[in-house]
């Protein structure tokens, strides 16, 4: 047997480019240095792993009976932090073939599938060059690697500081962990954090808190270790075990927040594809909840890896959910647009998120006070998706909560509207506008309020987008009721402008002939109301194209090159509509048809077109009124 003393250390030139490597790790692989600890940790989990499954067929390898663990030792003063496992270990063989298979793998075949991975084709280089491991070095001028194989009498010493060769060397057992791998990082001047008890446990709980093996940390010399994680990832144990406060500590530390979440989805999908799944629905919002970039807060997790918090599990309406996702059936990729464009992460996400909706919809009928919470704090995210995903848009609809003309402050659903619909009535009426009180007095409510007609009043900003997009529920279609005409005639009800209340006297016809000729330029159209009981005049848009919210929203947005001219419905059964018809002076008649105009537009929300003609008119107009008084 050849004796520590026999072996002379054994110098290895790296072939490959090594300082261009590792320019390219720290600038185009990772974006974050933290992942260096993940990637360790991950390969000691494997490392005890590998020891569980050699020694089912050689029991001898784990005779000692000592359980897997990965104990984490750190430094301050001497800027080291340490990791090492109880795993199967490394011969020396093993350990040039582990460690030095970027030597191997030459720079131009190396450079070539780096390239190929940040291009976005499916090239998984974990495992296959060491890029794991060698992460190490965005963090550490030197790396020691000491490992003993299991059932093995030797033990060996590998260093390197990443520029261009390593050292192996045969040491004295002694010097070794009784079996495993034991990796020292010296660390670099500006990562000494890396040597804090709070920095290395905040990460380790973040990011590989749940790898199934166990992790101790000694923060300084001679101290007792203190667990940071026991092995176990909560959402891989029966949701018998589990308790609220369990459940409740795992949502603070996932997603940041410290209220109260409001449910949970706790599953496992198994079949053509795994995973598992714990999602969380918050019980406050999220502080970058409206942020329009915002994608989501699930955290990816491969085999209890932590993989990243930036992939795309969920859609975008449904970004307020917090949660986790682990699967094994994608690899440990390095590059984030790879897995994003896998087809087994959009079948999860597809999978996720029809649960998700359907816990949605349980709540909604079994628990109606705290879907109601939900709808409160997400609804308008929500909306969302009626716009955005056809597929699932009928259930979101399900899902919709409104305020409307006959809620009285309580929200209803569409289903709730159907079963209040009035005879004859063909179509599901919304106004939508910035606040509640604004709709509430719109005069092109009140035909539908005399009618009974239920009106849905919608004041998120979705609101102006989703009834577009939506063509019906349950064979109703929506219809704006500042769009086209009313159409109330059909419906059965107590009030209302029937079809005979309509009939203008001839005067009110041949004021309406003259409005049209004088306004013309401003204007689509003047006709007499059949939505106006009370108020003298309205303003509506046309049957076809956008409703009026939504043109100003898409006009301010910048979205439309000129709106379309509105058109002016006229009370023909209003007094002062009726005083005016019967006024002969021209003169007159073309203010008090501008006037009209203007008090339609301030009724709308908008602010007379040209306010000096406005208060000029307005000034001739009480002129003559106080000639009159006189």
């Amino acid at each position: 047997m050849t004796t520590v003393e026999e072996w002379q250390s054994e110098q290895h030139v790296f072939e490959a480019d090594v300082s261009r490597l590792l320019h390219m790790m720290v600038h185009s692989v990772y974006s974050d240095k933290d992942v260096f600890l993940r990637e360790l940790i991950s390969n000691a989990a494997d490392a005890c792993e590998k020891l569980r499954y050699e020694s089912i067929s050689k029991p001898q390898l784990a005779s000692d009976g000592t359980p897997p663990a990965i104990l984490v030792t750190l430094n301050e003063e001497a800027q080291t932090l340490v990791i090492e496992d109880n795993g199967i270990g490394m011969n020396r063989e093993e350990m040039i073939d582990a460690l030095g298979t970027i030597a191997r793998s030459g720079t131009k075949a190396f450079m070539e599938r780096l390239e190929a991975a940040k291009a976005g084709e499916k090239a998984e280089l974990i495992g296959q060059f060491g890029v794991g491991f060698y992460s190490s070095f965005m963090v550490a001028d030197r790396v020691d690697v000491i490992s003993r194989r299991a059932g093995e009498g030797e033990a060996w010493k590998w260093s390197s500081d990443g520029k261009g060769s390593y050292d192996i060397v045969g040491i004295d057992v002694g010097q070794a962990p009784a079996r495993g791998t034991r990796v020292v990082l010296h660390l670099m001047d500006d990562a000494k954090k890396y040597a804090s008890k709070w920095t290395v446990e905040k990460i380790i709980r973040e990011q590989s808190g749940h790898v199934p093996v166990p992790i101790r940390l000694v923060d300084k010399e001679g101290a007792e270790p203190s667990q940071v994680s026991d092995g176990a990832a909560l959402w891989i144990k029966q949701k018998s075990e589990i308790s609220k406060q369990d459940y409740d500590d795992f949502y603070h530390r996932v997603s940041g927040q410290y209220d109260e979440p409001l449910a949970n989805v706790h599953f496992r999908a198994e079949g053509r594809h795994e995973y598992t799944t714990l999602a969380f629905i918050p019980g406050s919002q999220p502080f970058d909840l409206i942020d329009p970039d915002r994608q989501g807060r699930m955290k990816l997790y491969v085999k209890r890896v932590f993989i990243t918090d930036e992939a795309d599990l969920l859609p975008r309406y449904l970004r307020f959910v917090r949660g986790i996702v682990d699967t094994p059936d994608l690899p440990l990729n390095i590059s984030r647009e790879m897995i994003q464009e896998s087809p087994v992460l959009a079948a999860i996400k597809k999978g996720v998120t029809s649960r998700i909706l359907s816990a949605l919809e349980k709540m909604a009928e079994g628990e109606a006070e705290t879907f109601s919470k939900v709808w409160d704090l997400f609804g308008p995210i929500l909306k969302e998706g009626i716009y955005d995903d056809f597929e699932r848009r009928a259930q979101l609809l399900k899902l919709a909560r409104f305020r409307s003309t006959v809620s009285d402050g309580a929200t209803r659903s569409l289903a709730d509207y159907l079963s209040g619909m009035r005879e004859g009535q063909s179509a599901i009426y919304y106004i939508s506008g910035s606040s509640l009180d604004q709709l509430r007095s719109s005069p092109q409510l009140e035909g539908f309020r005399a009618k009974g007609i239920e009106v849905l009043l919608l004041t998120d900003g979705v609101d102006s987008f989703w009834p577009t997009h939506a063509p019906d529920f349950e064979g109703k279609p929506f219809k704006s009721v500042t769009q086209g005409l009313a159409d109330l005639n059909a419906v059965t009800g107590e009030g209302g402008t029937d079809e005979g209340d309509r009939q203008a006297s001839p005067e009110v016809k041949a004021f309406i002939d003259f409005a049209r000729s004088t306004l013309g330029e401003e204007i689509g159209d003047v006709r007499v109301s059949d939505r106006l009981t009370e108020s003298a005049v309205c303003l509506v848009a046309s049957e076809h194209g956008p409703d009026r919210q939504l043109e100003k929203l898409l006009q301010g947005a910048g979205r439309l090159q000129a709106a379309s001219k509105p058109i002016l419905e006229i009370n023909a059964q209003n007094e002062r509509v009726k005083a005016i018809a019967s006024l002969g002076d021209p003169a007159f008649r073309e203010d008090a048809a501008w006037l009209l105009l203007d008090e339609a537009r301030i009724l709308d929300g908008d602010k007379p077109a040209n306010p000096r003609a406005f208060a000029e008119r307005q000034a001739r107009l009480f002129t003559l009124a106080i000639g009159h008084g006189r």
